[in-house]
């Protein structure tokens, strides 16, 4: 996308939420000329300490938006993806990535520190309009008119605007003004994160791929972040006694380790390593049949929050800036003509991964996983490479800059 700078004819676009979705809208809005302001309700903005897998969808997306050199210098470029039993510790191939991923999708795919991500978002948009956000800015509803829309912050002011994008995560307000509380159902499965200094393992846990082990009732997910310096480590439990969707509950590693009692011994060893595991509920949410009302709209996970078993949550907020700032730079005359051009380009798309990521829950916590017998048939059946493309190929293929829109 080429950089043009704003002028005051261009709409103006407020976008409430300064995390990854709001700032790669923000970055590709200001380079299609608009002017934007980002409201983001925290004092300082950070984002928490985890890894996100961007395949090759979310990299051209990040590309387009000039970000190629600088993420290379803070990602880990893994050769592949493996599949790992829970137990035993045998080991099938999943996929491979690295050139693979370049040569058959026309991207990499790469594995990023959220922190690291979030920051050269975030540099590129002040770079772009160093006052453009607003911190200690927290949007609780708005009011719009044919002729604007006005935000309304938490501490009495607004800012007004032509068009209002919601990009305030799970719990996301301005959706909840739009659409009504809606209905979050607890999926019985906890999750854990945590990091780990990469020197402290092994070789065997530090290779350059990713690496998903599966079992009856959990799985744990690690790769490499920061050049190889770090692990991220996500493990997935099925239990009911902890029904909280926060990413920032510390937990202690020994109420880890029970949840993973009989696992391998890598697993554990790299629990042990996890200086402060952090839990938090999955709850799963049906697609909205819709995003849009006149000129407000959603992206990210205000417009379909997802479980996190595709690793395409972050994917798919990119793609929506993306897609978004094309929408609207086509239809600068009619911002409402073009907030309903972004939501029909995507809908479908994100729909359809909210709903794979729920299938990949069963799939990789599958009960025959806990007989040797049934685990070997059941990973050469689900796990077949025709099998793998069809749950993947159209995910990664997709490109959010030349897509029909």
């Amino acid at each position: 996308m080429q950089e043009r700078r704003p002028t005051v004819s261009q709409p103006h676009i407020i976008i409430a939420g300064g995390g990854i979705g709001g700032l790669s809208a923000a970055c590709a809005l200001l380079q299609s000329g608009f002017c934007v302001t980002v409201l983001e309700q925290s004092a300082v903005l950070s984002e928490v300490g985890a890894g996100v897998q961007i395949s090759a969808n979310g990299a051209r997306a990040l590309f387009a938006l000039g970000l190629e050199k600088v993420l290379q210098a803070v990602w880990c470029e893994p050769t592949g993806k493996e599949v790992r039993m829970w137990n035993s510790g045998r080991t099938w191939k999943l996929f491979d990535l690295g050139a693979i991923s370049r040569d058959r999708y026309g991207a990499p795919y790469f594995m990023v520190h959220r922190a690291d991500l979030h920051r050269l978002l975030y540099e590129a948009v002040k770079a772009l309009a160093p006052d453009a956000v607003r911190l200690g800015s927290r949007c609780m509803g708005f009011t719009q008119s044919t002729d604007g829309i006005a935000a309304h912050l938490e501490a009495g002011d607004d800012v007004c605007g032509d068009v209002l994008v919601a990009a305030d995560g799970v719990h996301s307000v301005i959706r909840n003004k739009l659409f009504g509380d809606e209905r979050a159902e607890f999926t019985g499965c906890v999750a854990w994160r945590g990091l780990i200094a990469a020197d402290k393992l092994p070789d065997r846990l530090r290779r350059p791929i990713g690496v998903n082990w599966i079992g009856p009732g959990g799985h744990v997910v690690h790769y490499l972040l920061r050049s190889g310096d770090l692990l991220n480590f996500v493990g997935v439990v099925e239990r009911r006694d902890w029904q909280l969707e926060s990413w920032t509950t510390p937990g202690s590693a020994e109420e880890c380790l029970a949840d993973f009692r009989g696992w391998h011994a890598d697993v554990l060893l790299m629990i042990r390593h996890i200086a402060t595991p952090y839990k938090w509920a999955l709850l799963s949410r049906q697609p909205l049949p819709h995003w849009t009302r006149g000129r407000v709209t959603l992206l990210g996970d205000a417009a379909h929050p997802t479980l996190p078993m595709m690793a395409q949550g972050a994917n798919m907020a990119i793609e929506d800036a993306i897609v978004l700032a094309r929408c609207l730079a086509d239809s600068k005359h009619d911002v409402a003509a073009g907030l309903q051009r972004y939501e029909k380009a995507r809908l479908e798309r994100t729909s359809r991964l909210v709903r794979a990521a729920d299938d990949n829950v069963k799939r990789f916590h599958n009960p025959v996983l806990g007989s040797i017998e049934g685990a070997e048939q059941y990973v050469q059946r689900e796990w077949q490479e025709p099998r793998v493309k069809e749950r993947y190929d159209w995910v990664f293929r997709y490109d959010p800059v030349a897509s029909p829109i």
